[in-house]
C-alpha cells in the first residue's frame, strides 16, 4: 500500500477529530475527490478510515498502555497517525508490521515532526511485539469497562443500555453494531418479481453480493458495489437506498390507496417514496431547502408524481392542515444511536445531555404535528435510536397526554413480533422491567429493533389512532 493512501487517511482522520463534518459525508467526499485511485486503494482507504474511527476507544486504550505520553496529550497528527497504524496492525493483514512502522516514521519526517520519529517508532514496535496478547479490562471485575473497550463504545452508552436492557442484550447489541453494514436497497413495490430477479442476477454476474431481507421481499442488502448511482436501474427509479427498518415503519402504518399522507420530517425521503407507492397523495416536508431539493430529486427519479415537497419547520403547526391527514409519519430527529454501525462518529458526539435536549425537540414536533391527523386517522412515530427517553417515554406521552390510543403492531412480520417477546424475557431474566412505564396496550403498539437480533438499523416504531 502506498504511503500516499495512508496520508489521505491521516488527513481525513484529522478533519474528523475536529468534528467539522460527519464521517459518512466526509469519507464519501474524500473517495469522490480521489476517484482516480484504483478500486483496491479506495477500498483500503475506506476501511482504514472507518475502522480506525469505529475502534478509536479500543485503540486509545492500547496506546495508553505502552506510550509514555497519554493519547489525550499527544499532538493531533501523531495521535491520528498512531491510531491508523495500530488499526492496520490489528485488523488489516495486507502490510507487514515492520512496513507499517517504517511508513509511519516517513510521514512523521515529511510532516515536520522529525523529532518525534523515535517516539512513534518505539510505540508502534512495542505494540507490534505485544499485539497477540494486548489485554482488555478484566471482564469479571470491570464488566462495563470491558464492554466499553472491547466494542469501543463510550461508557455512558454502555451504562445506559445495561441499565435498560441488561448485560446479555447489551453485548449482543454491541456486537451487532460492530458488524459490516452493507448498503440496503428497496425496489419499487410495483416492480414485477421477474424484473427484480433479473436485476439481482445481473449484479451477481458482476461480482456483487445481494441478500434478500427475510422481513420484506422487496428489500436487499448489497455488497461489492462502488456506490449505487452507477448501478443499472438507478436513473430509471427501479430502487432507492432505504434500510429495511425504515420500510417496516411505513408498512406498520397500514397506508391505503385513497389516503393523504403527511411526512413531517421527510429527508432523505425513503418513507415518503414508499408511502407514495401506497397512497393517493403525500406531502413531504423538511426544514431546509437543501433537504427539500434532495426530496425532489429522489421523487423525480422514483417517478413519484403524487408527492408534493415543501420546506417547513416541523416545530410549527400549519393551521391549514389540521385534521386533514389520514396518516402522519413522524420520524423525528433523534440521537441516532441505532445507526452507529453506519455513522461511526455519532457515539463520540452524543452525550446524556444531548439526548435530553433531543427529547425536548421531539416533543415540540409531536405537539405541533399531531393535529394534522383526522379523527380515526393514524400517527406513526419512529426514530433511529435506542433510548427509552426518546422512544418508550414518548409512547407514554402520546397515548396519555394527547387524544390518541395505541394500536397493536400486527402488520409487522411475525419474526419481529417474536423477537419483541424474546427481548421481554431476556430483560426479565436480567432483572430489568420488560417495558419501562408502559401498560399492555402501549407495549403492543411499539417495537424496538436491535442490531445483533434484527436485520438493519437500530430502530423504534410506535403506532397510534386518533380518538373521536
Amino acid at each position: 500500500m502506498t504511503e500516499n493512501i495512508r496520508e489521505i487517511a491521516l488527513d481525513t482522520m484529522l478533519t474528523l477529530e475536529q468534528q467539522m463534518e460527519y464521517s459518512n459525508h466526509l469519507i464519501r467526499a474524500v473517495l469522490d475527490k480521489y476517484d482516480y485511485l484504483s478500486g483496491r486503494d479506495k477500498a483500503f482507504l475506506k476501511r482504514l478510515t472507518e475502522g480506525t474511527l469505529e475502534r478509536r476507544l479500543e485503540l486509545d486504550y492500547y496506546l495508553n498502555k505502552v506510550s509514555t505520553v497519554p493519547v489525550g496529550k499527544m499532538k493531533p497528527l501523531i495521535r491520528e497517525l498512531l491510531r491508523i497504524s495500530l488499526y492496520q496492525m490489528l485488523y488489516m493483514d495486507a502490510v507487514p508490521d515492520s512496513a507499517i512502522c517504517n511508513e509511519a516514521c516517513k510521514i512523521v519526517e515529511k510532516r515536520g515532526f522529525g523529532g518525534l520519529r523515535g517516539f512513534v517508532n518505539g510505540v508502534l514496535r512495542n505494540l507490534a511485539r505485544q499485539k497477540e496478547c494486548l489485554p482488555l479490562p478484566d471482564r469479571e471485575k470491570e464488566p462495563m469497562r470491558y464492554l466499553s473497550v472491547k466494542y469501543s463504545m463510550p461508557d455512558w452508552i454502555v451504562d445506559t443500555w445495561v441499565d435498560e436492557y441488561g448485560i446479555e442484550i447489551t453485548e449482543t447489541l454491541l456486537e451487532g453494531l460492530m458488524r459490516v453494514h452493507p448498503v440496503s436497497l428497496r425496489f419499487r413495490t410495483d416492480l414485477p418479481l421477474e424484473r427484480q430477479k433479473e436485476w439481482c442476477n445481473e449484479l451477481r454476474e458482476q461480482g456483487m453480493t445481494l441478500q434478500q431481507s427475510s422481513y420484506l421481499p422487496y428489500v436487499y442488502t448489497l455488497e461489492g458495489a462502488q456506490g449505487v448511482n452507477g448501478l443499472p436501474g438507478f436513473d430509471q427509479g427501479l430502487f432507492t437506498v432505504q434500510d429495511v427498518s425504515s420500510a417496516l415503519a411505513v408498512e406498520a402504518a397500514g397506508i391505503r390507496k385513497e389516503d393523504f399522507v403527511i411526512d413531517v420530517c421527510a429527508a432523505p425521503g425513503g418513507k415518503s417514496m414508499l408511502a407514495a407507492e401506497k397512497a393517493a397523495r403525500v406531502l413531504s416536508r423538511d426544514r431546509t431547502e437543501n433537504k427539500a431539493e434532495l426530496l425532489r430529486d429522489t421523487a423525480r427519479r422514483m417517478r413519484a408524481e403524487n408527492i408534493q415537497v415543501q420546506v417547513y419547520d416541523g416545530r410549527a403547526t400549519d393551521e391549514t392542515l389540521i385534521r386533514q391527514a389520514d396518516v402522519v409519519l413522524l420520524d423525528v430527529p433523534c440521537s441516532g444511536l441505532g445507526v452507529i454501525g453506519k455513522k461511526r462518529d455519532i457515539k463520540y458526539r452524543a452525550s446524556r445531555e444531548s439526548v435530553r435536549e433531543m427529547t425536548v425537540l421531539q416533543k415540540e414536533i409531536v405537539n405541533s404535528s399531531w393535529q394534522y391527523v383526522k379523527p380515526g386517522g393514524t400517527l406513526l412515530y419512529s426514530t433511529c435510536t435506542i433510548s427509552v427517553m426518546e422512544n418508550e417515554a414518548m409512547v407514554k406521552y402520546i397515548s396519555e397526554e394527547l387524544p390518541f390510543e395505541p394500536v397493536p403492531l400486527d402488520r409487522l412480520p411475525g419474526k419481529i413480533l417474536a423477537l419483541r417477546e424474546q427481548f421481554e424475557e431476556l430483560r426479565k431474566k436480567n432483572g430489568k422491567p420488560s417495558w419501562p412505564g408502559l401498560n399492555e396496550d402501549q407495549r403492543r403498539a411499539c417495537v424496538q429493533l436491535l442490531p445483533g437480533y434484527t436485520e438493519g438499523d437500530g430502530f423504534f416504531i410506535a403506532l397510534f389512532k386518533r380518538k373521536g
